[in-house]
């Protein structure tokens, strides 16, 4: 009897998270054959540079420019795309599938855009593209939406899914540090990238929403459908005022299940301090699910890395080796390039509870002629407060109002503020943020 082979692996990436892959790989390995009864091997490592395989002692050995070369090598059974952005890494994605090899990949951008084509691509050519990495880093969420959550009907998900945004928010919650002076330190801690343009304006954390979403719901997203609003413009201010309130703010990626379709966003919004998200601070990220059958479960850990998002990127290399993934792969009909397009609502029909500061002059009656607009268009307020001028302010007459309101849909609240921002004495453009409470659970 001939001995069976090892399961071989090339990598096409070599930086922070495939260096890091790469190294589980290689120094881990019998730890991975003893706990999955597969032996594993790293054939080929593909990359523009080395400095990184080199400064981790890799064999020179496995250094291959040729990718043609190694999609022509039977020995490799699978090949990790860790390139990131959607041209170069579509392209390697697509030969790999083509040539008959099963793709891992952490690449939420890609995956956003181009998902459901690439997974049409991998079962037209009887292979699988798995994916855990591409959300959350090292938090099994993928493996819970497809498998773990199979018996349940999703109602939301509500997801802390960027390290970088969550770190600069907890800096600016517990140390009262401008977004200027927390994004700083970041980049300085290694937290954040040097352009960090993709992380807090929301980009990354709408890619993770739209691949989880479609998962949860079984429906083709539309990415350039999903409002997405970042931290960017987010004041001090109002993350103290908010605090006043009994609320901290995060960067929250938003799924739920509406009368007539989906609706998705993300935006720094307000929960309460007793919500289960509160406490995730730092560069952690956190992932609440509810579930009709299960009601609330959630995923908490770290978000991103080079350990633990090599950490997901080799369970999938090991879920394909040992041939559990493949089943999953061609069986479920939630896989996106099998389902309908979702019916994504627009953002104007978005209810929710609402936070608005305003910055107006302190005239007599300012407030009530704030509170006639609100009541004409049928948004009813739940509080009001005054606060003294912003400290170095020159002006004292100008003082910031805030007001929270009952649930209301978002289109009849951005028409009411428009008549607000247009009255004599308000000064600045009103600041609106969400105000999200903790999804009932229905069992």
């Amino acid at each position: 009897m001939s001995e069976k082979r090892a399961f071989g692996v090339a990598l096409i990436g070599c930086g922070t998270v495939g260096g890091a892959a790469a190294q589980i790989l290689t120094r881990d390995a019998s730890l991975l054959t003893g706990r999955s009864g597969k032996e594993v091997e790293l054939l080929y490592v593909v990359s523009r540079t080395y400095k990184t395989a080199e400064a981790l002692g890799l064999d020179p050995a496995l250094f291959e420019k040729d990718l043609e070369k190694v999609l022509q090598d039977p020995r490799v059974d699978c090949v990790v795309e860790l390139l990131g952005g959607t041209t170069l890494a579509r392209e390697f994605v697509e030969r790999s599938l083509k040539a008959g090899k099963h793709v891992v990949t952490a690449n939420k951008a890609l995956l956003a855009h181009h998902g459901a084509e690439l997974w049409a691509l991998a079962r037209k050519n009887g292979v699988a593209l798995a994916f855990e990495a591409s959300c959350a880093g090292g938090i099994p969420i993928i493996r819970a939406l497809y498998d773990g959550l199979l018996a349940n009907r999703i109602d939301a998900l509500y997801g802390i899914v960027n390290g970088t945004c969550n770190y600069i928010l907890t800096e600016m919650i517990q140390k009262g540090k401008s977004y200027a002076a927390a994004l700083e330190d970041a980049q300085r801690d290694g937290l954040a990238e040097a352009d960090p343009t993709l992380d807090v304006s929301g980009g990354d954390s709408a890619h993770k929403l739209a691949i989880m979403a479609a998962l949860a719901y079984g429906k083709k997203v539309d990415f350039d459908a999903i409002p997405v609003d970042g931290i960017d413009t987010l004041e001090l201010m109002d993350v103290n005022f908010g605090r006043e309130l009994g609320y901290v703010v995060k960067l929250l990626a938003v799924a739920q299940r509406r009368s007539g379709g989906i609706s998705l966003r993300v935006r720094p919004a307000f929960i309460s301090l007793e919500h289960p998200l509160a406490w995730v601070g730092g560069p952690f990220n956190a992932v609440s699910v509810y579930g009709h059958a299960v009601g609330h479960t959630m995923y908490y850990g770290r978000g991103a890395g080079g350990s633990p998002t090599a950490s997901a990127v080799v369970a999938d290399i090991l879920s394909l080796a040992v041939g559990s993934y493949q089943p999953v792969f061609t069986s479920l009909t939630q896989w996106p390039d099998r389902a309908e397009p979702a019916r994504q609502l627009p953002v104007e029909e978005v209810t929710s509870r609402y936070y608005l500061r305003l910055i107006v002059r302190d005239n007599p009656g300012m407030i009530s002629r704030i509170a006639a607009v609100l009541a004409k268009h049928a948004i009813s307020i739940s509080s009001v407060l005054q606060k003294e001028a912003p400290e170095g302010d020159q002006d004292e007459s100008r003082v910031p109002v805030v007001i929270t309101v009952h649930s209301c849909k978002e289109g009849m609240l951005n028409r009411a503020i428009e008549e607000i921002d247009a009255l004599e004495g308000v000064m600045e453009k009103s600041v609106v943020l969400n105000i999200i409470d903790e999804h009932p659970e229905k069992l």
